[in-house]
């Protein structure tokens, strides 16, 4: 394991470490210590130093427990994952996965990852991942339909990543059509389904979620849209690894559910919780902007909005949550 993120293990709990404990554990010099402590700020973890006391996290850290979280799963979940990987750094949960593909990964395979360096949201947007602090996790599942019969599976996951912060204690979220998650107006997690495979089946599903869970305070410079995260939504301690049980739980079951029955299962949560219905939305393409009144979904997944007294269907598009 790297320098760093032994330091980082030694550090989580939050307490002050005198450089020559920290230089005996990892066998560097004070001076190699102080040097691996530096590069914590490229993966967002700020470090205080007091002299006489040493070294120390900003804020204490719950670092992902692979162990705990297989064992903690429920064993109908734990039957279906072929296999779960946690990792210190990735470039992005899903990356490795697709990776995985060409290697004959089973269906089931988790990644999760303390931090990312080039996470992914829609559209190729960048998925702001400092390290510890929220979750970033990924699931491949192989179905025997085509991509075709898959257009809601993103929508599910949404409900899903939704029951799971519920879980924790949110009592205020919705959906954000086609996959985010919101909250006071702002977003507190997201899902990116990526499919491959033959028009008419078999075919694979790599479904990549990212929770905001407690978010730096300093993060907001880097984000170009308001976010929120579970912590600061609920009046207790929140667990990364529980979070990340819940989650598998409900993609396990989600994913399930969708094979016996498609978006169906689903619409009737989706409704109940969908942050657009009713309201003037804009929908922003590359050469031209759509305005009118949200409609909700259809069986396929589609937004249904009234433009000009007619209703239109759209499978795309960057949507607008405030009234344009």
């Amino acid at each position: 394991m790297p320098h760093r993120y032994r330091l980082i293990e030694m550090l989580a709990d939050g307490r002050f470490q005198s450089g020559e404990v920290l230089g005996a554990e990892l066998g560097l010099s004070r001076a190699g210590v102080w040097k691996q402590l530096r590069k914590l700020a490229s993966v967002g973890l700020e470090v205080q130093a007091v002299r006489g006391r040493g070294y120390r996290l900003a804020r204490p850290l719950e670092l992902l427990d692979k162990s705990r979280i297989a064992a903690e799963v429920s064993a109908g979940t734990r039957a279906r994952i072929s296999r779960l990987d946690v990792h210190p750094e990735v470039d992005s949960t899903s990356s490795v996965l697709r990776r995985q593909l060409d290697d004959g990964a089973e269906s089931g395979h988790v990644c999760i990852a303390e931090t990312q360096s080039a996470g992914r949201g829609r559209r190729g947007r960048r998925w702001f991942s400092p390290f510890g602090a929220n979750l970033y996790l990924s699931m491949l599942w192989r179905f025997d339909c085509g991509p075709a019969a898959l257009g809601g599976l993103s929508l599910a996951a949404g409900v899903a990543v939704l029951k799971t912060v519920q879980r924790a204690g949110v009592r205020q979220a919705g959906l954000k059509w086609p996959n985010d998650i919101y909250s006071k107006d702002a977003k507190l997690a997201g899902v990116l389904v990526e499919l491959s495979g033959e028009a008419a089946g078999p075919c694979q599903a790599i479904v990549g979620i990212g929770i905001n869970i407690e978010m730096p305070d300093g993060a907001g410079p880097m984000l170009d849209q308001p976010w929120i995260d579970v912590q600061r939504l609920v009046d207790t301690k929140v667990s990364r690894n529980r979070l990340a049980v819940d989650l598998l739980d409900e993609l396990v079951s989600t994913f399930g559910r969708y094979e016996a029955g498609g978006l169906a299962a689903f619409i009737d949560t989706w409704q109940d919780h969908d942050l657009l219905a009713g309201r003037l939305v804009e929908l922003r393409f590359p050469h031209k902007i759509v305005r009118g009144n949200a409609g909700g979904i259809d069986m396929q997944g589609a937004l249904l909005v009234e433009v000009q007294g007619e209703i239109q269907r759209f499978t795309s598009g960057d949507v607008s949550l405030r009234p344009a």
